[in-house]
């Protein structure tokens, strides 16, 4: 039998990543006449910060930083949102950014990076005080971003994973695969199993667990469009992880498919033995798709945490994530209680 996930003690929700600009320019390129260019502070990791700030949860945030006056406001500006930035590392020179055309997946030409030589591809381990920086967390999370990076990002996740470990702390993952990072001569499945040994919550869908856990997907899956076979492969590949990483205990997989006049979002869950589906939800249009994946994942990490059990657990974050799409920024503005009040109602 599957033991259903239960966090060790409330305490502070630590995420680590590298916090980023997004910088979106139109499709049609008014910002070159117009001189505007819509900016959002960025990251995966602290998408999931800011949610969880937003939501009452005690949330902190480890990244690296140059120091210089820009992201010392950054600082100010998320600490007045409620995350606790008190462990940020000043060193390097610059900040990373990414630009994506207004209303685009992360894919294709939408996306370009500019992050090489950032202060936090620039980490190195030894550099952060794990021991010191998880005292009196219960919960840490990063992403498979993060070891996408380059060898020494992915060598300080291991340190910071061996450090929870030892602590008894719950881990949790976004297996967020991102092709233009993956270049410095790993693949991710000669990566992410060894970090994924110490999760206990993994979440992102079955392709992302083709592509970095080996756990294939039936061939030409998207011929048949039927949700059934979706679900039934998403059942499928959570038996598999949890059986080969015996820490897990939780798996989550997200499946949104945009048509042209219509997206279908619904997520699934799978603890304790037990398969959850959530509801579907349907939108003709939506106006961001940045960032709903990493709502979704502060919508689990929510319910575990205040132990609303598997189903109103993924309704809710769920529901959550669906909101983020009509959202301009890479993180939602709905309290909780709107949230719960969309589960309920």
């Amino acid at each position: 039998m599957g033991t259903p996930l239960k966090i060790s003690f409330p305490g502070t929700v630590l995420t680590f990543g590298e916090l980023l600009l997004r910088i979106s320019p139109d499709e049609g390129g008014e910002w070159l006449k117009e001189n505007l260019f819509p900016f959002f502070i960025a990251g995966a990791e602290l998408n999931v910060a800011t949610a969880l700030a937003l939501w009452n949860i005690p949330s902190k945030y480890i990244t690296a930083l140059p120091a210089n006056e820009m992201c010392k406001q950054i600082v100010g500006y998320l600490e007045q949102k409620g995350i606790d930035m008190s462990a940020v590392l000043y060193q390097g020179n610059r900040l990373g950014l990414y630009f994506l055309t207004k209303g685009k997946d992360l894919k294709n030409d939408a996306l370009i990076y500019d992050r090489a030589q950032s202060a936090f591809s620039e980490l190195k381990p030894g550099m952060i005080d794990w021991d010191k920086q998880l005292e009196g967390v219960s919960w840490f999370h990063f992403s498979a971003i993060c070891p996408a990076i380059n060898q020494n990002i992915a060598d300080v996740c291991e340190e910071a994973l061996v450090a929870a470990s030892r602590k008894n702390i719950t881990i949790s993952v976004d297996l967020n695969y991102r092709s233009k990072l993956w270049q410095y001569g790993k693949t991710p499945q000669l990566v992410m199993p060894n970090l994924v040994q110490y999760c206990d919550v993994v979440m992102g869908n079955i392709w992302a667990a083709d592509i970095m856990l080996g756990i294939p997907v039936v061939p030409d899956i998207h011929e048949s469009g039927q949700k059934s076979i979706y679900l039934k492969e998403a059942l499928k590949t959570s038996e598999k992880i949890i059986k080969t990483y015996l820490k897990c205990r939780a798996v989550a997989n997200t499946f949104r498919f945009d048509e042209k006049n219509n997206s279908t979002y619904y997520t699934t869950l799978f603890t304790g033995d037990q398969f959850y589906a959530s509801s579907e939800f349907n939108a003709q249009q939506i106006i961001n798709k940045v960032g709903s994946g990493d709502c979704f994942m502060a919508g689990l990490i929510y319910g575990f945490y205040n132990d609303l059990g598997p189903e109103q657990t993924l309704e809710f974050a769920a529901a959550a994530a669906f909101d983020k799409m009509f959202i301009e920024s890479d993180t939602t503005n709905k309290t909780a209680e709107e949230i719960m009040l969309k589960v309920s109602g």
